[in-house]
């Protein structure tokens, strides 16, 4: 027996499961794309009070209204979650469902205005970007709504408000709406962009290392095989193979370290291009000088002091604006990060710490300022005078 109501209710379970998934092109779904939660539109179900207040307006609360909400409700919540959940291209049928609603309980239950509100404002699920399409289905809807309601013996006083709260709320949720696809377009073609960017480097890191080692491999592996022919006819030969092999190693070794360090160096004009695909996806502007010229051991600390300070922008500060400035003075370099955002409360966290210690260790002084109409970071690093990079640099 407690098997069996145990099985009964995992099937309730998996068959409520299937009737409240989410379609992948539902609102639901789109929302969690956008790092939303998929409920969040619950939250205009808080209009929906109104259906509970209509009766102080006239009629007051029976026995008959009681009924009717009692049986009513559940399937306007019923009708809102799947419109919420369907797939775009049928989730307006859920829209006109609850505009059904609303036209069968009229006789019997003016509260069901609010059912015609919401079904209007939900139409426009299945409407993104056909705004004028829209706006005639609403004035269609109005327009029955306001003939059978006359005939039904409804004052016109109360039905005059219908057309504008459907329409101002109908664009004012249709323009969010529109908003948020493009910000999901943006962030989906940011996506996109570093997916091919690591793609991109991955291939290169590949051809190079098949250019570094593919040659090298192929000589030892035949100055092996020499020698392990010649180990029995020609000692003297073999030992000669062997320690060539060891050399072009040994050399091959050196190489892929060179290498290796090479790829883990932040280059600071891409680490610029990153930062502003970063700070774009925040609604953030980001203006920058060109960096200039530099050695690895200057270019890579300062790339990472870079890419700390952006993350820190996007995550905190709240800024519309935000800016990246290099100048050359005497025998230093001085980089200058500052933005509009709301600032901060003068206390440094572990990021800043890091970046100050950066800093420090290449011999250069760091400086954080930050109030409410902005934050500034400076860096200041002295220049080597034999830098061969700015030498190149200066002649050109």
């Amino acid at each position: 027996m407690v098997a069996m109501r145990h099985g009964w209710r995992d099937r309730a379970r998996r068959a409520l499961g299937r009737a409240f998934a989410s379609a992948p092109d539902s609102s639901a779904a789109r929302a969690r794309i956008r790092g939303k939660s998929p409920w969040t539109d619950t939250v205009h179900l808080l209009w929906s009070v109104w259906i509970f207040i209509t009766p102080l307006f006239g009629g007051g609360y029976d026995l008959r209204w009681c009924l009717l909400t009692l049986a009513s409700y559940p399937l306007f919540l019923w009708l809102y979650a799947k419109v919420l959940l369907a797939p775009r291209r049928i989730a307006p049928r859920y829209a006109l469902g609850m505009v059904a609603l609303s036209f069968a309980l009229l006789p019997w239950y003016p509260s069901g205005l609010s059912y015609f509100v919401f079904g209007c404002v939900m139409l426009g699920t299945g409407y993104r970007g056909r705004i004028v399409r829209y706006l005639l289905c609403i004035l269609l809807l109005n327009g029955l709504l306001y003939l059978y309601a006359l005939r039904l013996g409804y004052p016109w006083q109360s039905l005059v408000s219908m057309l504008p709260i459907t329409v101002v709320i109908g664009v004012i949720v249709g323009v969010e709406s529109a908003a948020s696809e493009k910000d999901l377009a943006l962030q989906l073609s940011h996506d996109e962009v570093r997916r091919l960017a690591a793609t991109a480097e991955r291939e290169r890191i590949g051809r190079d290392l098949h250019d570094l080692l593919g040659h090298t491999l192929s000589l030892i592996t035949l100055k092996l095989e020499l020698s392990r022919k010649l180990i029995d006819r020609d000692t003297a030969r073999a030992r000669m193979e062997i320690a060539d092999a060891e050399q072009v190693a040994r050399h091959a070794l050196a190489e892929v370290r060179a290498a290796v360090t090479g790829f883990r160096a932040a280059d600071l004009a891409a680490e610029l291009a990153s930062a502003r695909l970063l700070l774009e996806s925040s609604a953030v502007t980001l203006d920058y000088d060109a960096p200039p010229p530099l050695s690895p051991d200057i270019e890579r600390p300062l790339a990472l002091v870079l890419r700390e300070a952006a993350t820190n922008i996007a995550r905190h500060a709240h800024a519309s604006r935000a800016e990246v400035r290099f100048a050359r003075e005497g025998g230093q370099l001085r980089m200058r990060i500052a933005d509009d955002g709301r600032g901060s409360d003068g206390a440094e966290g572990n990021g800043i710490v890091g970046m100050r210690e950066r800093v420090h260790q290449l011999g250069g002084n760091f400086a954080f300022a930050s109030k409410r109409s902005g934050t500034t970071l400076d860096v200041v690093l002295p220049l080597p005078s034999a830098d061969p990079a700015l030498v190149v640099g200066a002649d050109a």
